[in-house]
């Protein structure tokens, strides 16, 4: 159990940013995010696309923004907490009890909701047999790599994610076979590099310009899987264990079912606090919902130190919360780690 002020759902920019503020404000926080890098759709979706209206930065890629932020964030320890997501959210004594699908648990007593257009989940193969065999054995992401050793694995997809895990599995697996819908592919060029040195060792198969069409075994085993190429020839190729790389869709996944006021596919939120329906639990960036909303990361930042001063008033009700500034303050220069002849 990690006791902490504060929880915070996504690594994305406001939700580093969020970090910062509270921080500044001596309040602690661990950040869970269901991707396994921090920085949300700024590593998934525009790694390395330009940004220009992230104030006094003429212009930064999605990855630099994230790189400053986590530079930034470095005097207040937060733990990250990536590849998992949050199962559950329960009130406990003022505070809150939350547990992710690995099984780490925490007790807060705010929760900050910064999951950008919600959790990034796999795109799911559409496959006969898919819903009816081999459930224990189809992976949509890898939790324990042991599990694979001596193995006959598939892996689907061709990029970065598909391709790390061909190479990282590859010595300890029995065989295996890479199946991609094109025969070009979207890793980086030293994993493809990699990939095609272990193919020439006859470690692993290459399959490509098909798709899976059909999965044969039962619930608890996988035997074996149709592909079919773009001549409509099929083969089929046995298999142990089949992990499937396609990418990330974002959903609102299990935070729909925490019993927030939801819009759609955002949360409804007050714009004195950014605090939810429910009294604790705030809403930050682009998954918050209220009158004049705007989808910008400038707007997130506004509204992470907005929270955090109310998060501040709720944890210490009877205490009054002064704005301190960075510039001049000895107790912002503290929290920060700056020295003297530091500035």
């Amino acid at each position: 159990m990690i006791k902490t002020d504060v929880v915070i759902v996504g690594a994305g920019p406001c939700g580093l940013f969020q970090v910062f503020e509270l921080g500044l404000l001596d309040l602690k926080a661990e950040v869970i995010d269901s991707i396994r890098q921090p920085g949300g759709q700024c590593t998934e979706l525009y790694p390395d696309k330009p940004i220009y209206d992230i104030p006094a930065i003429p212009v930064c890629t999605g990855n630099e923004l994230t790189e400053n932020l986590l530079k930034q964030i470095e005097p207040f320890g937060a733990g990250m907490h990536l590849g998992q997501e949050v199962t559950v959210v329960n009130p406990v004594d003022g505070g809150f009890y939350v547990e992710t699908d690995a099984g780490q648990q925490f007790s807060c007593k705010a929760i900050v909701i910064a999951a950008g257009v919600g959790s990034f989940q796999p795109r799911a193969l559409r496959a006969k047999g898919i819903d009816e065999v081999a459930l224990k054995t189809t992976h949509y992401r890898v939790k324990n790599s042991k599990q694979f050793e001596n193995q006959n694995l598939l892996i689907l997809g061709g990029g970065d994610s598909a391709l790390d895990w061909v190479v990282e599995l590859a010595p300890s697996a029995k065989h295996i076979t890479l199946v991609h819908r094109r025969n070009e592919y979207r890793a980086v060029d030293a994993t493809v590099a990699a990939m095609r040195k272990l193919e020439a060792n006859g470690q692993v198969t290459t399959i490509e310009n098909a798709k899976v069409t059909e999965i044969k075994g039962d619930v608890d085993n996988l035997k074996s899987v149709v592909v079919l190429n773009k001549a409509k020839e099929a083969t089929e190729v046995e298999a142990d264990q089949m992990l499937i790389f396609f990418g990330l869709a974002p959903k609102l996944g299990p935070i729909a079912e925490w019993g927030l006021d939801i819009n759609r596919k955002t949360i409804n939120v007050d714009t004195e606090h950014f605090e939810t329906s429910m009294p604790g639990i705030y809403a930050i960036g682009d998954i918050n919902h209220y009158p004049g909303k705007k989808k910008l990361i400038l707007c997130g930042f506004h509204e992470a130190a907005l929270a955090a001063f109310s998060i501040k008033q709720r944890i210490e009700p009877d205490k009054k919360i002064f704005v301190q500034y960075t510039t001049t303050s000895p107790i912002m220069h503290e929290r920060l780690g700056i020295k003297e002849g530091d500035q």
